[in-house]
């Protein structure tokens, strides 16, 4: 059952990684609040009308959790979205695709500060190295190039923490299905969006798109709704729920792997520089993740006097 449920972030991982650059094709016609905004209001009606088919009009209720729920959606879906969004102005979809790569170790440290669950000293080095990895990308090994790291990365590293927040959160809905809870999730996001991309338009930030520009895009869109928004985010939560947040983290390092063959592939040649860099960063996140992960220790087996009551399933309970 295990190695069936790690499809599920590996199907979410892969379609993202593809996801940046075509993206990024659509900035050409399309703003980024505004692009980021058409988007997830198509894909929440898509994961609305399918909720309401398969589990009913009472599974939009929050259960007591709103406030919850608002802020994981805003912080999550609005913040990474709409920063990577941003970030892809700034920098080239390979190079914001190892910054998603830091997830499995910003997850850790989300998960300090919020259980406080302490990462171990290796975790941290660990953690340097693979910025240092991603800086090497980016700059292509001079110091010239410090300057592209500015506004974009410091915009990747906010979306990062805050899908960090996101997925340490849904490890925390094990009683909701993960449809529902990306569907309410998204809801939330998307109306963040909405509010934050009318005030732009309106201050003069940015212009709202006309039927031509959506038109043109309308391709990119199409992936970025179905694969992107709700297929990849109903795989990620339902890998979230099996394996746990950092067990399913750890699938992140595919992305940048996934976005440099696709730039590859469109005839991007990388410096070998940039490979060294790339190749430093995943594996110093994935020993980083190999690290944080705890010990198994062989449990005794129940008498056969145990009171049923009082045995706990211990995977079940670290999953939630």
């Amino acid at each position: 059952m295990r190695s069936r449920a790690t499809a599920y972030p590996l199907v979410a991982v892969l379609g993202w990684g593809v996801m940046f650059p075509i993206l990024a094709s659509a900035l050409d016609r399309v703003d980024p609040l505004n692009l980021t905004t058409a988007r997830y209001l198509l894909a929440a009606a898509v994961l609305v009308a399918i909720l309401l088919l398969r589990e009913g009009v009472g599974a939009l209720r929050h259960g007591g959790r709103a406030l919850e729920v608002v802020v994981l959606g805003v912080v999550g879906f609005a913040g990474f979205n709409l920063l990577t969004n941003l970030a892809l102005e700034h920098a080239a979809p390979q190079q914001i695709s190892l910054f998603v790569a830091t997830t499995p170790v910003i997850t850790q440290l989300v998960r300090w500060a919020r259980d406080g669950v302490r990462p171990k000293p290796l975790l941290l080095a660990l953690s340097l190295v693979a910025l240092l990895g991603v800086g090497l990308v980016i700059t292509r090994g001079s110091l010239a190039g410090l300057g592209e790291f500015g506004l974009g990365g410091l915009m990747m590293i906010g979306a990062v923490l805050g899908w960090g927040i996101y997925t340490h959160g849904a490890s925390r809905f094990g009683e909701w299905s993960p449809l529902r809870f990306t569907t309410l999730t998204a809801l939330a996001g998307t109306a963040a969006m909405l509010v934050l991309s009318i005030g732009a338009d309106a201050v003069g930030w940015q212009h709202a798109p006309a039927a031509a520009d959506l038109v043109a895009v309308a391709p990119q869109l199409a992936y970025a709704v179905l694969v992107g928004a709700v297929i990849a985010v109903l795989a990620w939560n339902t890998g979230v729920q099996r394996l746990g947040a950092a067990n399913a983290a750890l699938f992140m390092n595919l992305v940048p792997v996934t976005t440099f063959a696709v730039q590859i592939a469109r005839g991007y040649r990388p410096e070998p520089v940039e490979l060294v860099g790339a190749a430093i960063t995943i594996a110093a996140l994935i020993a980083a993740n190999l690290a944080a992960r705890p010990r198994t220790t062989s449990l005794p087996r129940p008498s056969a006097v145990t009171d049923p009551v009082a045995v706990t399933d211990p995977v079940a309970v670290s999953a939630r």
